[in-house]
């Protein structure tokens, strides 16, 4: 099995398009979604919804605001999981309940260094 981060970004323009109650229909169906994933012993790491404000270090010496919720997509969030290989991986990403409201998922595998 290989590791796999699964990098959940966000267009901020749809997602505050949806009804209060969308978004915790679609929150009940991720939960579970994510609870599937654990019953297989696939999740290695729940993650975490990721704040839309921080900072963006470029060097030593330049820090900056950012990154910003006015651009088109931002990371809100991540999971690790274990998969035979990058399509399973894949498969998995594709049934990631905030596809529904205008997420995107990134599938990366984590390279041990």
């Amino acid at each position: 099995m290989k590791d796999f981060l699964l990098i959940f970004r966000n267009d901020y323009k749809s997602t505050s398009q949806h009804s209060p109650e969308e978004l915790q229909a679609v929150t009940k169906r991720w939960m579970d979604w994510i609870g599937g994933i654990a019953a297989q012993n696939k999740l290695t790491d729940k993650g975490n919804r990721l704040e839309p404000s921080g900072k963006v270090v470029r060097s030593s010496e330049l820090i900056t605001d950012g990154p910003y919720t006015e651009t088109k997509e931002f990371v809100g969030g991540y999971i690790a999981i274990k998969a035979a290989s990058l399509d399973e991986a894949t498969e998995i990403a594709k049934e990631c309940p905030g596809l529904s409201i205008g997420a995107t998922v990134e599938v990366r595998e984590v390279s041990v260094l």
